[in-house]
């Protein structure tokens, strides 16, 4: 115990304070996975990863011991998954899968939303120009996308060497969206106007549509921003999995087993870039500053977009539904779900507000192809 005391103090008293400052957040992200039951998928294994590499010369990373590289199982990881993108673009399949594009057919205007809500990306975009590279500023605007595999892509076409904290901005906000919706949501709405209610008028939709509509984003969206292909044609091809009804279990499969397999691959492989030395800088603190405003104007903008909308609807929306367009999917849609029966029990907006949801993945992916497009 003497001797682990030692080792301790002597490691404080060599600037290893930055190792227990990352000990403390990973210990964070995973009291609010177990505690809070946030995202736990996600948070529980990048706060574990965080704990593992930033313990010193962890064998969970490469370390270079006396001129000799080991390579160490998460490095290897983050090679073989995230590296060359695969690890995102699998997970799109199992997302694809797990959609259902029914309320956006039923009603096509909710589109507009999944658009209105991507203004972050851009916002977010001009105000990292100011302070990095064009590349790494548009790489750090796509956090606004609210989509971490897209967040990943861009950032790795891009060649932004800020990519671990891109990806740490991204997948915590993700996360942490429970939190920083609501305020948001609250601040900019009336209660008269969170107390609107919006009967659901699904309309039946034919299987033949259902099938055509990942075909024809996909060629529409390969059209107007060609390198979004990867990026919508793996979400939408999980999506024709689960609709074509000839693949009900590897559909099954995708929704459960894969995505929750790759997220936790991602999780723990992300965590390997939140080494002390690269994370605790002041580039690293700007990001993550800028992802969080990417957040609120995100939601900002489709709650008052939504507002906007009302001024020339006789049928009002409620305009809490506009803040679902961000790409957290599902986790924003619930999220309007619960603030729309907290102000009225027995207001349900969840088809309305999935819809939107829904519409801010797709539009998401575009946002990340046309940035591409510009900037590669």
């Amino acid at each position: 115990m003497e001797i682990l005391y030692e080792n301790f103090l002597r490691l404080f008293e060599s600037g290893g304070w930055k190792y227990v400052v990352m000990w403390i957040i990973g210990g964070l992200l995973i009291f609010l996975a177990i505690k809070k039951d946030m995202e736990p998928t996600l948070l529980l294994p990048l706060g574990f990863g965080t704990i593992m590499v930033n313990i010193p010369l962890s064998g969970a990373i490469a370390q270079t011991v006396e001129g000799v590289t080991e390579m160490g199982p998460l490095t290897t990881l983050f090679n073989a998954g995230i590296a060359n993108e695969l690890f995102p673009l699998i997970l799109f399949i199992g997302i694809g899968a797990m959609i259902d594009f029914g309320p956006v057919l039923s009603n096509p205007k909710l589109m507009i939303f999944g658009a209105a809500a991507q203004f972050g990306i851009f916002f977010t975009f001009c105000a990292a120009a100011f302070f990095f590279d064009i590349n790494d500023a548009a790489a750090i605007g796509i956090i606004g996308a609210a989509d971490g595999p897209t967040a990943i892509v861009v950032a790795l076409k891009l060649g932004s060497k800020y990519l671990p904290a891109i990806m740490v901005a991204a997948y915590s906000y993700m996360a942490l969206v429970p939190i920083i919706q609501p305020p948001v949501i609250k601040a900019l709405t009336t209660k008269k106007e969170r107390l609107i209610r919006m009967p659901y008028k699904g309309k039946s939709i034919s299987k033949t549509t259902r099938i055509l509509f990942p075909i024809i984003i996909t060629l529409i969206a390969g059209l107007v921003a060609p390198s979004s292909v990867a990026l919508v044609g793996f979400l939408m091809f999980g999506n024709l999995i689960r609709e074509c009804g000839v693949l009900d279990s590897l559909s099954e499969t995708a929704q459960k087993v894969l995505a929750n397999l790759v997220t936790i691959f991602l999780g723990i492989t992300i965590a390997s870039q939140m080494q002390a030395d690269k994370f605790l800088q002041l580039d690293t603190l700007l990001i993550l500053g800028l992802g969080l405003v990417a957040f609120i104007i995100d939601t900002a903008g489709g709650v008052l977009f939504a507002k906007f909308l009302n001024l020339f609807m006789k049928e009002k929306l409620n305009p809490m539904i506009g803040a679902a367009g961000i790409s957290a999917f599902p986790m924003s849609g619930r999220v309007v779900h619960k603030l729309g029966l907290e102000a009225d029990n027995q207001n349900h907006l969840l088809m309305h507000s999935i819809g939107v949801n829904v519409s801010g993945q797709i539009a998401s992916v575009i946002a990340g192809g046309l940035i591409l497009s510009f900037f590669s």
